[in-house]
């Protein structure tokens, strides 16, 4: 697990291997991932788009952006906390995740980045 706090707003990912698949003759490995997000500030905050670079062994990087995080935004209270799950797709059983949520404080009004720390993807398989 990887963790990082901006601002206030601490960040855990969890990450495992769902297995492989062929997709256009291609075979591709898919990952899961696991988000928590908490607010350990004294300020509610709500959680509005999501920013993601996806790097996958083979120099292959995908940027995705989009509104909140699976179809959700999330408003949190000091010491409440969001937990979702989601996937990527990559050409090689090796990759990379990283980026950012883009919040506003209620308190302030003031919107602001939260960093979703670099985490690794990797299939057991491939490990030495």
């Amino acid at each position: 697990m990887v963790q990082q706090v901006t601002r206030g707003i601490k960040i855990s990912v969890e990450t495992n291997f769902e297995g492989t698949f062929y997709k256009n003759y291609k075979i591709h490995f898919a990952f899961g991932y696991k988000v928590t997000i908490e607010n350990q500030s004294k300020d509610s905050v709500q959680l509005n788009a999501r920013h993601w670079t996806i790097f996958d062994a083979l120099n292959h990087k995908e940027i995705v952006t989009g509104e909140g995080v699976i179809g959700k935004k999330p408003v949190l209270k000091p010491g409440e906390s969001h937990t979702y799950s989601s996937g990527c797709l990559l050409t090689s059983p090796f990759g990379a995740m990283k980026g950012f949520y883009s919040m506003v404080n209620f308190t302030t009004t003031k919107k602001f980045n939260v960093t979703i720390p670099t985490f690794k993807l990797s299939a057991p398989f491939a490990l030495n």
